[in-house]
């Protein structure tokens, strides 16, 4: 498995809007691109982290090459008009060696 992180400073009160527009395209990249799916995070400086995973870096790096465009015009404009900055390169590229991280409920 392998995992890329990507941040992004969200204009004030545009925050349900980035959501909403990173969920949809987080699945339409999932569709398109072949992705495992991905987690949100905010970091104390008040940044999004998105934290994505992939089969294998070939997946992703051809997702990456293609920059991940999606057929959801109105998704990606919205998505783009919540960002304040962005990073222009991942923040993280990653190989898995252990995952212990637990899916399943509690209980």
């Amino acid at each position: 498995m392998f995992v890329a992180a990507y941040w992004w400073k969200v204009h004030a009160g545009k925050e349900a809007q980035f959501r909403a527009a990173w969920r949809r395209g987080t699945d339409l990249i999932r569709e398109t691109y072949g992705s495992l799916g991905s987690r949100l995070h905010v970091d104390d400086q008040g940044r999004f982290i998105g934290v994505a995973e992939w089969p294998d870096r070939a997946t992703w790096q051809a997702a990456f090459d293609a920059k991940m465009v999606y057929d959801d015009a109105e998704a990606r404009a919205a998505f783009v008009d919540a960002i304040a900055e962005a990073a222009r390169e991942p923040l993280l590229l990653m190989e898995v060696t252990d995952d212990l991280l637990d899916r399943r409920p509690p209980g």
